[in-house]
């Protein structure tokens, strides 16, 4: 017998370390089945389950569960990212604890380190996927630095090189100075600052005491400047176009030119550039083929050897001296020296408050300097195109679909990529370098050594790049090195291209544009079928979850709280195309309820000797209660289906819901029960083969998304063999005669039952009065089923009877219309109807009050513009909710009125 509580605890792990342990995860490449493939997202190797990858997991897991249901061989590749700079990061913190320092311990003694923290502590999240049902093909769980993955990298940079697309280049990066390394546009969070907007004075060379004033937020990195932008049609600057000023504190003459990138309606509409801090300089500097001297070491510290020659005394304006001292100066401190400088000279125009984003890393949290280095980088330009063709073609689509736009956008205006990493950990860059700096690409040291040979006609020492590649380098070959790429093998064939990628819309740019570069150009194919976007997990107020903001809801926590497939239901059910889901316990709470609700119910069946019925036939049911439920499994079979196909997990959800909660739990087994509690009889023969038909069909419909407790119930009624559940057939609809005149039938008979109910609830009668039901204006087929139906009706609506009304209504009816009849109650000496009709009016009004007080303010442009957009949302959720309760109880006042 079912324990009389749920608790999901009792069985979860049980159910699952069974499967594992029996290896129905696995996939079979030898099969004849119609294979199905997705690939995980590998989380970092440093990372614990957040809810982003429950939800991300969740949508996965249900995908390839139902395939697999429906026959196909199904994998779903796990595995995990080396993470370079996160888990550098994370063993370098575990060093300071011991005293120790990476640089004094070396590079080999530091990732022998490192290699071992990965083997005790780098699988902490794919344990904890586990908790909440994820059902990967562990046995095929690939590293982004296993030796195969390793081999795939070489091959591809080895071969774009031959192909001259991977090249080495000095151009601007992200440079992180406590990190020490470029990182990538991911890695890198605008936060707003308050600073404030200098105004400078450039002196005019050749007109005493005129001067351009430079509006700019970075003082410090004026020592690098060796231009001043003006756009062409600003009138105030036309005639300084092709003139110098002199650069205060250096003395170097810099040129004015003309350039859109200068707005006149900022600032002072005029810009100093410095090529080698600022990315936008750095365009306009190469427009304008200007130099690009750089004043800030990796540090981030003032270095003057490429201005060195152009420091200068001019009375009044150069500090030769000054800036000698700045030397090895952080930028920080250097930034109030200069200005210290500028006042003392009286260089400075005016100073306004001035709050702007500054890029910081999102791991070392300090602000990101853009740095002019040498670096490695992949023609990403080329690599593009057959990409953005494939997506074009519809040879690859994107779930929604507007998230192409977003692909398009980006991959069409596509930069170099910088591949290059100032790290150890990660995969070392395969380029030696001769004494003459001469680089040497190749897949193995002796190789490097045969090409020096060649090269310089007898050995050398060679030396190789200390550079490692950059994280996404190798998470862009997973599709394909997870199948064991470069050697042919069974699976690569058979799975590859993938059916599905699932992930956020904030990898897009990072890792699904670069698979598909590198995954055409060395496939011959695109990686995936369909890319499904789904939207991040925020808090229920519309919130982005964040430590700061005390809102971050801990995954396995719920799941221990209220149980995984609570919270798998949960995250399906806000799953819908594309959008934010918000996320609160109430919800999960909620959602535990309708999963307790479910095995109440098996319960139920099991108390009353419900079980397999393996011999059931669907075409020779009788009776018209059986024939409707059958008709609504049926319906529920093919809408369940029809959203998994359209990736759209909240309708799955919701078809469930109704189908489980409304259809067989609340109706199917009321209805049933005096058959059920009464002798032995044909019908009650039907009435329990036919709840333990769809009781089965309902597990198998709920078991992608609720997989442990469709499981156990699947199992404990014996349906299966014990763990057979997951691999059991997905229900198929079947023939049921009669379907539309029971479908007619009982729907008449919910709509009539649930008006009652409404009618009651709306205006306030008692649950345990019973009154009586009159119906005008019904029809003979009507007063037929309502007799037939008496019982049912009598007990599940309390009253005592329904009758034709004969005659004019008695007074004091409050009404309700179901098809052609119109049903009064009446409740005179019952309810007091003109009090209860004050007070709805009253709660009206102030609904209707409420709902016009939100929609002035969405109509607004000042708030819909300027407000968040999870407020505006959030605001118009409100007003839905408003208006739907003035129209609630406006029907409810109608119903008295009448």
């Amino acid at each position: 017998m079912l324990d009389k509580n749920l608790t999901p605890s009792a069985f979860e792990g049980r159910l699952y370390d069974a499967w594992e342990r029996a290896g129905v995860f696995a996939a079979n490449p030898t099969s004849n089945a119609v294979p199905y493939a997705i690939v995980l997202p590998p989380p970092n190797v440093t990372g614990s389950l957040h809810i982003g990858h429950a939800l991300d997991h969740t949508i996965q897991d249900v995908l390839i569960r139902w395939r697999r249901m429906q026959g196909q061989d199904a994998l779903w590749q796990p595995g995990t990212d080396h993470a370079g700079i996160a888990t550098q990061m994370v063993v370098e913190r575990l060093l300071a604890t011991e005293g120790k320092d990476r640089r004094e311990m070396g590079r080999e003694a530091f990732l022998d380190r490192v290699w071992a923290w990965k083997e005790e502590s780098g699988g902490t999240i794919t344990r904890q996927m586990r908790r909440l049902g994820t059902s990967c093909d562990w046995s095929r769980e690939r590293f982004t630095m296993d030796e195969g993955l390793s081999e795939a990298v070489r091959e591809v940079f080895v071969t774009l090189h031959e192909q001259g697309l991977i090249y080495r280049d000095r151009r601007l990066v992200n440079w992180d100075p406590k990190f020490q390394t470029a990182i990538s546009d991911l890695e890198v969070e605008s936060r707003e600052v308050k600073g404030s907007l200098w105004y400078l004075r450039y002196p005019v060379e050749d007109e005493p005491g005129r001067h351009l004033i430079v509006a700019t937020t970075r003082p410090e990195t004026m020592l690098g400047d060796v231009a001043v932008a003006v756009h062409p049609d600003d009138d105030r600057y036309r005639d300084l176009i092709g003139k110098h000023v002199i650069l205060p504190l250096v003395g170097r003459r810099i040129p004015v030119v003309a350039d859109a990138y200068s707005d006149p309606e900022k600032g002072s509409g005029a810009v100093k550039i410095t090529p080698a801090h600022d990315f936008n300089d750095f365009e306009v500097g190469r427009r304008h083929d200007l130099p690009s001297p750089s004043v800030l070491d990796e540090y981030g510290r003032v270095v003057l050897a490429e201005i060195e020659a152009d420091l200068r005394a001019v009375d009044g304006v150069a500090s030769p001296d000054f800036l000698r001292g700045l030397a090895g100066v952080d930028r920080a401190d250097a930034r109030k020296a200069v200005i210290a400088e500028l006042e003392r000279i009286e260089l400075i125009e005016k100073i306004e408050p001035h709050t702007h984003a500054v890029p910081h890393g999102d791991r070392s949290g300090v602000p990101i300097e853009p740095r002019l280095t040498w670096q490695w980088y992949a023609d990403a330009k080329t690599l593009a195109a057959p990409a953005i063709q494939a997506v074009e073609e519809g040879r690859t689509r994107f779930e929604p679909k507007q998230w192409e736009n977003t692909f398009f956008a980006w991959m069409r205006d596509i930069q170099p990529w910088c591949i290059s990493r100032q790290l150890w950990w990660g995969h070392q860059i395969p380029a030696w370098y001769g004494p003459d700096n001469r680089v040497f690409v190749a897949r193995t040291e002796d190789e490097a050594r045969a090409q020096a040979r060649t090269h310089y006609g007898d050995d050398r020492e060679l030396s190789r790049d200390p550079d490692v590649l950059d994280t996404w380098f190798s998470s862009a070959l997973w599709p394909f090195s997870t199948l064991g790429w470069p050697k042919q093998t069974p699976e690569l064939n058979r799975y590859y291209p993938g059916d599905v990628l699932v992930t956020g819309f904030d990898i897009i740019f990072f890792w699904v544009a670069r698979m598909m570069m590198m995954g055409i150009h060395f496939m011959g194919d695109v990686p995936f079928r369909v890319v499904n976007i789904h939207g991040l997990v925020r808090d229920e107020k519309g919130q982005k979850m964040s430590k700061s903001k005390g809102n971050v809801m801990d995954p396995l926590e719920l799941a221990d709280a209220y149980g995984a497939d609570a919270l798998r239901f949960t995250l399906a059910s806000l799953a819908g195309p594309g959008r934010d889901a918000r996320l609160g316990r109430q919800k999960v709470e909620s959602t535990r309820s309708f999963v307790t609700k479910l095995w109440n119910a098996a319960r139920f069946c099991e108390m009353n000797g419900i079980g397999p019925a393996p011999d059931f036939d669907s075409s020779r049911a009788t009776t018209p209660l059986a024939r409707w439920l059958l008709d609504a499994a049926n319906d529920a079979t093919r809408t369940c289906e029809e959203a998994l196909e359209a990736f759209r997990l909240d309708e799955y959800a919701a078809a469930l819901y109704r189908f489980t909660y409304g259809t067989f739990c609340d109706w199917f087994l009321e209805l049933a029960k005096p058959a059920l509690n009464g002798e032995d009889s044909a019908e009650k023969a039907e009435i329990k083969a036919v709840a333990g038909h769809v009781l089965g069909t309902l597990l198998r419909l709920a078991h992608p998304v609720m997989p442990f407790v469709t499981e156990e119930l699947w199992d404990r009624f014996g349906y299966g063999p014990e763990g057979s559940l997951i691999r059991a057939p997905w229900p198929e609809t079947a023939s049921v005669p009669g379907a539309e005149e029971a479908r007619a039938e009982l729907g008449w008979l919910i709509a009539f039952i649930s008006e009652i109910r409404s009618v009651r609830a709306e205006v306030g009668v008692p649950p345990s009065t019973q009154v009586p039901v009159l119906l005008g204006g019904a029809a003979s087929d009507t007063l037929a089923r309502a007799g037939r139906w008496s019982d049912a009706i009598t007990r599940l609506s309390r009253t005592p009877s329904v009758t034709a009304l004969e005659g004019t209504p008695p007074a004091g009816v409050v009404q309700g219309v179901v098809g052609e009849a119109t049903l009064m109650l009446p409740l005179a000496g019952i309810v007091d109807l003109p009090a209860e009709r004050a007070r709805l009016a009253k709660e009206h009004a102030k609904a209707s009050a409420e709902a016009t007080k939100i929609a002035t303010k969405l109509a607004n442009p000042d708030f819909t513009s300027r407000a968040k957009e999870e407020v505006v949302e959030e605001t118009r959720e409100r007003l839905a909710a408003a208006e739907a309760e003035a129209q609630r109880l406006a029907a409810a006042i109608a119903r008295i009125a009448a």
